[in-house]
């Protein structure tokens, strides 16, 4: 196998990328493959990893190591998205991937808010800058939904539209900034589980074919935070409440501090709370925390851009 263009020593490359929440996520019936057709609106927020490449020696990659908070909780090996977004994007040009990568997290682990995708667009992104092998974006695209059906949002950003697993991205525009408040749950869900417990609670029940809602969609582009929240919507709001039946105090307390509406994140376990405005978000988090619901409560805002370069150094 070739190699790839060697870096400078002492290369490295940082990308920026977001968590998202899912504004809607309407869940058709599931297929014979075991995967589902979705209608699936994400918003990019504010909440980032950010992941490192940096060159390593002949033979010797991909390496990976991870910190931030639950980092313990991140597999240092094959199993994690980054290290196959690596692989991936060196087979695809022909050379080993050596190269190991660093992956600060922000983002809530097992949380519904795809911080193992972003991390995989984040190598993605890393690793074609480090390697100078300037990839055209639709391949880019291709490789990310190879890897998952969250991770081509990662690179995108914004909000889009994800049709079929989710990977089939239509941009959406929107008017303004949503103010959310996220608060994480202790331990997490996996997605695998989640959507196994959406089928059981359906059962033999007719399933409609997915579809964006037109009033979400025109809240979105009128930046219109009173008709998002009328709109927000999460077929797999259920299966996680299910699993983990304390998220429904959760979602209680957020509404009770001011929220007009809050849903569950994707898979969950962390629930979303969209606010009126800065003031009253920073406020909502801070009545979570207080009152110990979710010592992690944060505000932030969407949407925000996809992956970024936001360091190269020689």
């Amino acid at each position: 196998m070739s190699q790839p263009p060697r870096p400078a020593p002492g290369r490295s490359v940082t990308v920026r990328v977001p968590a998202k929440v899912n504004v809607q996520l309407s869940v058709g019936p599931r297929r014979p493959d075991g995967f589902h057709d979705l209608a699936n609106v994400f918003l990019a927020v504010g909440i980032h990893d950010r992941v490192t490449a940096t060159p390593a020696p002949d033979g010797r990659g991909p390496g990976i190591s991870c910190s931030g908070p639950g980092s313990e909780h991140v597999p240092l090996d094959g199993r994690n998205l980054a290290v196959r977004a690596a692989e991936l994007l060196a087979a695809h040009h022909g050379f080993a991937p050596d190269v190991h990568l660093h992956i600060d997290k922000d983002i809530p682990v097992a949380g519904g808010m795809a911080g193992g995708s972003a991390d995989a667009a984040g190598a993605l992104l890393a690793c074609d800058t480090l390697w100078g092998t300037r990839t055209p974006r639709a391949d880019l695209l291709e490789l990310c939904a190879r890897l998952g059906s969250d991770v081509p949002f990662s690179l995108v950003g914004g909000a889009a539209l994800g049709e079929g697993r989710g990977e089939r991205l239509t941009e959406l525009p929107v008017g303004g900034t949503f103010h959310w408040v996220f608060a994480p749950a202790d331990g997490g869900l996996g997605t695998p589980e989640v959507y196994r417990e959406c089928d059981r609670l359906r059962g033999a029940a007719a399933v409609p074919e997915p579809a964006a809602d037109p009033a979400l969609l025109a809240a979105l582009r009128a930046g219109d935070t009173a008709g998002l929240a009328a709109a927000l919507a999460n077929d797999l709001q259920p299966a996680a409440l299910s699993l983990r039946p304390g998220l429904a105090a959760t979602l209680a307390a957020g509404l009770a501090a001011g929220a007009p509406a809050g849903l569950v994140s994707g898979s969950g376990p962390t629930c979303a709370f969209l606010a009126p405005d800065a003031e009253a978000a920073a406020g909502i988090a801070a009545a979570l925390v207080a009152n110990g619901v979710s010592l992690r409560a944060r505000a932030t805002a969407g949407p925000v851009p996809g992956a970024t370069t936001i360091e190269s150094h020689a």
